[in-house]
Formats: structure tokens, C-alpha cells, sequence
């Protein structure tokens, strides 16, 4: 016999809909219709005009031959048609794919085809990619987005331009929830250890509720004034697009970061809050004092990426910017830990503040846990500040896993947490703090750098015999890619050599800022020891601490 508060009382329409974060916009534009809700430029654009378009692109992706499950790609700045990708897309069912703007043409495409994309809608700027993909995948359909230049057919083969194409839908689409909230409603695409990018799957459920947590973690008010400052392609723009529209927000677009051109706009709009990597909070607080001129309310900031220097917290403090540091990777839809502030620490010199602020920290509300454990043993590891562990997550804001590859999807997910691959320890006050990268991974201005890849180019070089990639500490990008080398006997090769080489394979930002040439360490059975490298790097940055490195110079 059924129990009581089981008999007669299952899930309806009436009591159960599936959680999407594409609701919010919904409310937004029911209850606050008339509020601003985009910016950028001349354009001024209320919530229920957005909304009107995002249901414009979802009907016309429909007419255009897209069904639910479907993958469609985008590859755009932080402009209008960005955001409303990110609505317009899962309106349908379909799966948004947001493609890195800083990846090479080569990358991009093994994205698409991956993915399996139906649709690319595509910026004018990548002209590049519209040309190849064109080529390569004949039945890909391809919207361009002529935000500074127009597209032309040479370009842009068998393209339409973006406000034609939403001409063609409905701006009364009548968009559905999801079938379940476990379906996938973006596809993100991260670097890992191997040659091939992995494909990261978000649900509904997850997105909704870590742009719940984005408001929580916050105490985000209602109609706050975001600045895009963090690329949209990254985790969906950590589920922010989702996260203003529940709040009726203004989403103040940033086609390129330039430091005097954000402190315009915070001081023309009325900026209350942005999120960045380390690179951007560093160049906004060494910016000149002269951008800051006539902002005289508190700016709200979130920074994840490699811990931020405690001289950047404090000197961002001093300017009158609030910052939260919050830590997370593309498998847990961006910031899924947050450094929570404790009263008591108000009262503490300003360079402990710094330093306790600087920690990984604690769950977000919405995730279930976050732990730092012996992957091996799957044992918590003791709240010393020593013993070192892996950090896990465990909880909704964790990824459905990999596409097309289970084998790596029950690899990260054993024990039942997911495995970060990030080395860290727990505080005695409950917090996490990160001491090392089990993967190599390097984090370089907030974008993952494998170093696999990086050491793949190099050897692709003639002259090179043996190469190991480190991070290596930089007052700017947070960490480069800093390479060791060994050269074939009676080959030749320098430092520059080697950069340009690498500069013809991988995007700009992975190529090595620096190069070592000499006998590299290693073990008995003849593994590089890394440890060694980058314990090298280490006390050279520690000499040359807020230098830029010499073969750095070129820019990012």
C-alpha cells in the first residue's frame, strides 16, 4: 500500500515544472518590461523588447530547420546577440555552443564538427572561420553578425545576416520548458590534458541554479547594472546572462576590454557590478587615477582564475572596488565555491584581509559540497592547511559530463565527486585553498592552457629533442606558459625560433613567453621532473616580481 504522503499526491502540471533558467527572462519582461535591460552603444533596449527577440531567434532557428537536441554554435564578443544566443537557443531545445573567440581556426572547427553544429551565427570579425567552416561543413547554415562591419558574400558564403534572420520569427514564439531539466542546454568546450578539447554538457537544472547562487552569493539586487567584462564564452559568462535577467538587470555589452573605456561606462551607466579574471582586475587597479575621475559609488567585483595577488585585493579595495573571490572550472559552470567574508575579519590588518580573501573557499549555496580528498583513498583530508588532496565538488552545479566520452566522464566523476584535478587543502576554518594543478593546466589571463599542447608544438620543430611546459608567475596574465628545451645534438635554435614557431600552430595567448634551453631533469626511467622546472620559475619570479618577462613583451 502506497504511504500516506505518497497516495494521490504525484507530480502535475499544476504542482512540477521543470527548473530553466530561460524562465527568467520571461518574468523579467512580464513584471519589468519597460525596465533597460541592454546597452551598447546607441542601442537602449527594454526587457520586453529583448524578450521579443530572443523568441525571434528561437522561432526562426525552428523555420531554419532546428530541432531539440540540436547544436547551435555561436562565435561572438559580448554583444546583444550574445545574450540573446543565450535565451534564444535553449528556447527550442536546441544546445547553445559558444566557441572561444581567442581559439585557432583549426581548434574552432573540431568544435563544430564535434558538436555537430546546425547553425553558426558568427561576427563579422571572424571572417576567417565563417570562410573555412563554410568549406568544411556544407550543410552548416551560417548567420552573420554585422555589429562594426557588414558581412559580405565573399566572406560570409551562403550566409544571412542576424536581424534578417529574426525577421523571420515569431516574436510570439510560444517557447516550452524543457522535456526534463536534466536535458543539456549548452555545450562548452574545455582544453584539458589531451590534444582534443573536451566537451563540457550543462543542464537546465544546473544553470538555473548556479545563476541562482550567482544572486545569493552576491546579495545581487534587483535591476543591478552589469558590465560584460568576462567573455560570454566562458561557462556561458559563469550563467550571468541567466543570473541578470532574474533580476531585471541592464547587461551594459563590452565588444573588447580596454581599462579607460570600462571606468567611461561605470561612470556613464551607473556600473554596479563585473566579473574578471586576475588580468582584468590587475589592470583596472594599475589603470591611472584620471579614468577614475567622478565615480563616486561602490563597484562590486568577482574574480576567479588563479589566486589573486593579495596586493591586487587590497589595492582594488583602496579604489573603492568590492571583491569577491569565488573558484570554480567549466565542469561546474564557472564559480561554484565562494570566499565567503567573515565579520571578524573586518578588523584585521589589511594584508591578512588580503591573504584570507586570496582562498578558494567555501560551497556555493546551491552546490552540495566541496571537498579536498586523497583521490585515492577518496578520504577527506584533515582541516590542517597541510595535508594535500584533491578539491571535488559534488552536487547540481556539477556538468552531465563529457560528450562522446564516457570513458573521461566516469574517470572525473569517481567516488561520487567530481574530481577537479586541482591539488589544495583545507583550513582549520573550513576553507579551500589550491596549492597546485594535478593536470598541468595553466591559467593564463582566466583561459586554460594545456601544457600538452603547447609541448606538442614544440616538438613538432626540428630542432627540439625534449620540451616540458610550466606555469610561470606573471605580474599581468597571472601565469604563461614558460618552456624547457632540449636540443638536438648539432641543431640550433633560439628563444625567438621557437616562439614564432609556435606562433604559426597555436593561438597567440598559449605560445611560451619564455624559453630555457638546457638538460632537462629527470627521473630513473626517464620522465621529465616538473616539479623541478617549475620550482625554477618559481624563485625566478620571486627575483623579478612585477617585471614583465623579456620574450612577453608582445602582448597577449
Amino acid at each position: 500500500m502506497p504511504h500516506p504522503f505518497e497516495q494521490g499526491l504525484a507530480q502535475r502540471e499544476a504542482n512540477y515544472v521543470p527548473l530553466t533558467p530561460i524562465d527568467f527572462i520571461a518574468r523579467a519582461a512580464e513584471v519589468y518590461g519597460e525596465r533597460l535591460a541592454m546597452v551598447h552603444g546607441d542601442v537602449r533596449r527594454n526587457w520586453r523588447e529583448t524578450y521579443a527577440r530572443t523568441r525571434r531567434l528561437a522561432s526562426a532557428l525552428e523555420r531554419a530547420g532546428v530541432q531539440r537536441g540540436d547544436t547551435v554554435a555561436v562565435l561572438l564578443p559580448n554583444i546583444p546577440a550574445m545574450v540573446e544566443a543565450h535565451f534564444g537557443v535553449p528556447m527550442l531545445g536546441a544546445v547553445l555552443n559558444t566557441l572561444n573567440t581567442r581559439l585557432d581556426v583549426a581548434t574552432m572547427l573540431f568544435m563544430l564538427r564535434h558538436g555537430e553544429a546546425k547553425v553558426l551565427i558568427v561576427d563579422t570579425e571572424y571572417a576567417a572561420l565563417a570562410q573555412r567552416a563554410a568549406l568544411e561543413f556544407p550543410d552548416l547554415k551560417i548567420v552573420s553578425v554585422a555589429d562594426i562591419a557588414p558581412a559580405d558574400a565573399e566572406h560570409f558564403p551562403r550566409h544571412t545576416e542576424y536581424e534578417a534572420f529574426l525577421e523571420r520569427g515569431d516574436p510570439d514564439y510560444a517557447w516550452q520548458p524543457p522535456e526534463n531539466e536534466w536535458d543539456a542546454i549548452a555545450l562548452n568546450y574545455t582544453s584539458g590534458t589531451t590534444g582534443d578539447p573536451k566537451g563540457v554538457v550543462y543542464h537546465h537544472r544546473g544553470a538555473y541554479l548556479n545563476a541562482v547562487s550567482n544572486i545569493l552569493e552576491w546579495d545581487l539586487p534587483k535591476h543591478a547594472v552589469y558590465l560584460w567584462t568576462l567573455p560570454l564564452f566562458h561557462c556561458n559568462g559563469w550563467c550571468f546572462a541567466w543570473t541578470v535577467a532574474a533580476r531585471a538587470g541592464v547587461n551594459v555589452c563590452l565588444r573588447k576590454f580596454d581599462a579607460k573605456l570600462v571606468f567611461d561606462l561605470i561612470r556613464d551607466e551607473g556600473v554596479t557590478h563585473y566579473c574578471g579574471a586576475p588580468i582584468v582586475q590587475g589592470a583596472l587597479a594599475d589603470a591611472a587615477a584620471a579614468y577614475r575621475e567622478g565615480i563616486a559609488h561602490t563597484v562590486r567585483t568577482m574574480v576567479a582564475g588563479a589566486p589573486p595577488a593579495p596586493a591586487v585585493i587590497a589595492k582594488m579595495k583602496h579604489i573603492g572596488i568590492e571583491l569577491t573571490h569565488v573558484y570554480g572550472l567549466t565542469e561546474v559552470y564557472g564559480p561554484a565555491s565562494v570566499c565567503a567574508v567573515q565579520e571578524s575579519w573586518k578588523t584585521l590588518p589589511d594584508d591578512e584581509q588580503a591573504r584570507l580573501a586570496a582562498r578558494q573557499g567555501v560551497r556555493y549555496h546551491l552546490q552540495s559540497g566541496i571537498s579536498v580528498r586523497n583521490p585515492t583513498t577518496m578520504e577527506a583530508v584533515p582541516n590542517d592547511g597541510e595535508t594535500l588532496g584533491e578539491i571535488m565538488f559534488r552536487g547540481n552545479i556539477c556538468m552531465k559530463g563529457y560528450l562522446k566520452n564516457e570513458r573521461a566522464t566516469e574517470d572525473a566523476f569517481r567516488g561520487g565527486w567530481f574530481h577537479t584535478g586541482d591539488l589544495g587543502v583545507m583550513t582549520p576554518d573550513g576553507y579551500v585553498r589550491i596549492t597546485d594543478r594535478s593536470k598541468d593546466i595553466i591559467i593564463s589571463g582566466g583561459e586554460n592552457i594545456s601544457s600538452i599542447e603547447v609541448e606538442d608544438a614544440l616538438y613538432r620543430h626540428p630542432a627540439v629533442a625534449l620540451a616540458a611546459v610550466v606555469a610561470m608567475p606573471d605580474a599581468k596574465w597571472g601565469e604563461v606558459p614558460c618552456a624547457f628545451v632540449e636540443l638536438r645534438q648539432g641543431e640550433n635554435a633560439t628563444a625567438e625560433d621557437l616562439i614564432a614557431h609556435c606562433r604559426g600552430l597555436l593561438a597567440h595567448f598559449k605560445v611560451p613567453r619564455v624559453v630555457k634551453f638546457g638538460e632537462l631533469p629527470r627521473t630513473a626511467t626517464g620522465k621529465i621532473q616538473k616539479y623541478e622546472l617549475r620550482a625554477q620559475v618559481g624563485s625566478q619570479a620571486a627575483i623579478d616580481v612585477g617585471k614583465t618577462p623579456e620574450a612577453g613583451k608582445s602582448g597577449k
